[in-house]
């Protein structure tokens, strides 16, 4: 018996390291990247990505088990643990490469990721307008290494402690069923 192939969702909800941290403890969630897409300079740097001039948005790139968990709950999650109504920012991070973003890798999750919006809009379960976009992923690089698994190397870290943990909690309570055993 083979095993199934992961898929792959490219998902920005601005600081990566809050995206990347959430993601992690999800069940079914094989592996999580932090990196860059959707700009226009090949393999920037965070500096490049962070002057605002590249495109970029800062992304994760989750590898999951589709037996296990679905691009569609994936993205429950994603809208619960971010705030998708915010233009280019979320919190006090200001700025396009904290942008909210779907990046698809095919049309199927195109489709899913414009009917999981309108779902969401309809249900009035976030006030404001959806900013979300839903583009192809293009142009992605991983971050530099010291981004990776940033939260959990790094847990006492003035902006883990208090930004990073509490997006971590809300999923935990929200999706306790979903947490990675």
């Amino acid at each position: 018996m083979s095993a199934v192939p992961t898929q792959t969702a490219t998902l920005g909800g601005g600081c990566f390291w809050c995206t990347e941290t959430v993601f992690l403890d999800v069940e079914g969630v094989v592996a999580v990247e932090s990196g860059y897409c959707n700009g226009h300079v090949p393999s920037p740097s965070y500096e490049q990505v962070c002057s605002g001039t590249t495109g970029h948005a800062e992304v994760v790139r989750v590898q999951f088990d589709p037996q296990r968990i679905g691009f569609r709950e994936l993205l429950e999650i994603f809208f619960v643990t971010h705030d998708p109504t915010t233009l280019n920012r979320q919190g006090n991070d200001a700025g396009t490469q904290y942008r909210s973003g779907i990046y698809t890798h095919d049309a199927e999750q195109a489709r899913i990721a414009h009917e999981v919006i309108a779902e969401l809009a309809a249900s009035g379960g976030v006030r404001g307008k959806i900013v979300t976009e839903v583009l192809p992923e293009a142009n992605y690089s991983p971050a530099e290494d010291y981004h990776q698994n940033y939260f959990a190397r790094n847990p006492e870290q003035g902006y883990c402690a208090f930004v990073v943990a509490p997006k971590l909690e809300k999923f935990r309570k929200t999706f306790a069923a979903r947490r990675r055993a």
